[in-house]
């Protein structure tokens, strides 16, 4: 792929640039000191890939992703210095339109960088992401659950989200006006690196009424509850109605896969549900959401001119796989609705 790199420190930027170049797979094709410059250049030559940093002076990684998802999108993925430590701003560029977000490689005396094998595979899967074919996905057919414990009626409505690019964002509007109260437990699937997950749902606590953590082993969705899927590996639902992790498929793309818990959930969540999928980069989610429809359940995509990147909403209007598409603000109204509780004030 041809790469961008966008970092204000000379330093980091050679370690980057060695990075990439000596992969034999991807190339710089430019590097700009600020937000600003990688606007322009984005413009002028619009890489594959962008390797942005967050924290720089006239124009900080933020803004710039922002603009330059709006007028010459590109993938992009933040490479600053401590993505735990800006874990507020990283997931407002993931908002803005960014991928994912990796710890900058450190250059060392012998030449070589820290930290290169985690950020070469991030852009290796990035490159999986964005080449992928854009073929339509036959429907899927539900199969007939093969041990359905979780009777109709006994367990409580759920929810599942499934979101990428600018999930974050669309996430914190989604669930700020929800209530502490609800009566629906909710499962978010999104495309987030294992390193960071927590600090994710940390930050996605701090945004609604509901409690927020990322899901274990063992745990079953409660009302009131936010569980967040936290590994590489993919969150399903299991027949006795817990959740679990799964490496297979280990060949996809996506980790954790959306596509994955919304069949797994189609498949045996015998109570109420609803899926939604929202903003993202790819298909996922798309086939799974359909899964969904035929098992009974309602279905939601984010519409398009609220899509920080409408890719995995599309799969899935392409496939009929939505009841609904709806813009961002409407989703959280027509969810309490399909609940059958009144929007409170």
């Amino acid at each position: 792929m041809r790469v961008g790199v966008v970092n204000d420190s000379k330093l980091a930027a050679e370690s980057l640039r060695r990075v990439v170049d000596q992969s034999g797979r991807h190339q710089v094709v430019w590097i700009a000191e600020d937000g600003n410059e990688a606007v322009c250049r984005s413009a002028e030559d619009r890489p594959d890939l962008i390797l942005m940093d967050l924290i720089m002076p006239n124009m900080d990684g933020v803004e710039a992703t922002r603009q330059i998802m709006a007028k010459t999108p590109c993938a992009i993925v933040i490479v600053t210095a401590s993505v735990a430590g800006n874990a507020a701003k990283v997931f407002e560029a993931m908002g803005a339109g960014a991928l994912d977000a990796i710890n900058t490689p450190i250059l060392g005396m012998d030449g070589n960088a820290a930290g290169h094998a985690a950020l070469l595979h991030k852009i290796d899967m990035v490159g999986r992401l964005i080449q992928a074919p854009k073929k339509r996905t036959a429907p899927p057919t539900t199969p007939e659950p093969s041990n359905p414990c979780l009777v109709p009626g006994r367990c409580p409505p759920l929810i599942a989200i499934g979101a990428s690019t600018g999930g974050p964002a669309a996430l914190k509007t989604l669930l700020a006006p929800l209530p502490a109260d609800l009566p629906a437990a909710l499962v978010v699937i999104q495309h987030v690196d294992e390193e960071f997950a927590r600090s994710f749902a940390e930050w996605l606590d701090e945004q609604t009424p509901l409690s927020v953590r990322l899901a274990q082993p063992g745990d079953r969705p409660n009302p009131g509850h936010v569980l967040v899927a936290g590994r590489e590996d993919h969150l399903v639902l299991t027949a006795d109605g817990s959740l679990n992790y799964t490496p297979e498929p280990s060949d996809y793309a996506y980790r954790p896969s959306v596509n994955i818990f919304f069949e797994s959930m189609a498949r045996y969540w015998r109570g109420q549900a609803v899926g939604v999928l929202l903003t993202g980069m790819g298909r996922d989610g798309g086939s799974g959401l359909l899964s969904l429809r035929q098992a009974g359940a309602h279905t939601i995509a984010q519409d398009k001119p609220s899509s920080a990147i409408y890719g995995m909403p599309k799969a899935a209007a392409e496939l009929d796989a939505a009841v609904d598409i709806l813009g961002l603000d409407a989703i959280g109204p027509a969810l309490l609705k399909s609940l059958r509780r009144p929007l409170t004030a």
